[in-house]
């Protein structure tokens, strides 16, 4: 069996990473584990970090990026980001029906939104070839084509947790604890 991976602080992180675990700190009011495991490869830790702000920069709303998130982290079964973004789902006002449903992988009550998912999906599922039809049915739905590419970056920010917590057994957080959930 592997060891475990470490949960570094700010002050016992290689020193590369101790600068971004105090700017998490700061922003999110705690260190998560996952930062605190991606502490060990202070590049990762940062790439991760600089991704996730790109993505809230994005245009597409705070709703709308938790259901690229949450769609992602379901399909890559990361029981540790599935609570984190259920709260924060809460958080961005998605309403409590669509935070089950992403959590179950269930349609979406709202067609726009859904179309977000779908697209998530396909693109998860067909490793970035998603059908055409696909495509069609999201721009249909009134997203642009910087938008799909704005999905390909949250994906980009999934694929560094969901992927670390993967083979990192990452802990849950307490803040979370009530939220669990298994694939």
């Amino acid at each position: 069996m592997a060891e475990p991976f470490p949960q570094f602080t700010e002050e016992d992180a290689p020193e590369k990473s101790k600068p971004i675990l105090e700017e998490v700190k700061a922003d999110f009011g705690m260190i998560p584990n996952l930062e605190r495991t991606l502490a060990a490869a202070p590049a990762a830790l940062e790439g991760y970090a600089h991704l996730w702000n790109l993505f809230g920069e994005t245009s597409l709303t705070t709703v709308e990026q938790q259901v690229v998130y949450q769609t992602a982290n379901r399909l890559n079964s990361c029981s540790y980001c599935v609570p984190w973004h259920t709260l924060l789902s809460k958080e961005a006002g998605v309403n409590a029906t669509d935070i089950q449903a992403l959590r179950e992988g269930t349609p979406l009550s709202d067609e726009k939104l859904e179309s977000l998912r779908q697209l998530t999906i396909a693109l998860i599922e067909n490793r970035g070839h998603p059908p055409e039809s696909e495509l069609n049915e999201f721009f249909e739905a009134g997203y642009t084509q910087a938008q799909a590419m704005e999905v390909i970056l949250g994906l980009a920010v999934k694929l560094i947790s969901n992927y670390t917590n993967g083979i990192a057994k990452t802990p849950l957080d307490p803040e979370v604890e009530s939220l669990k959930w298994s694939p």
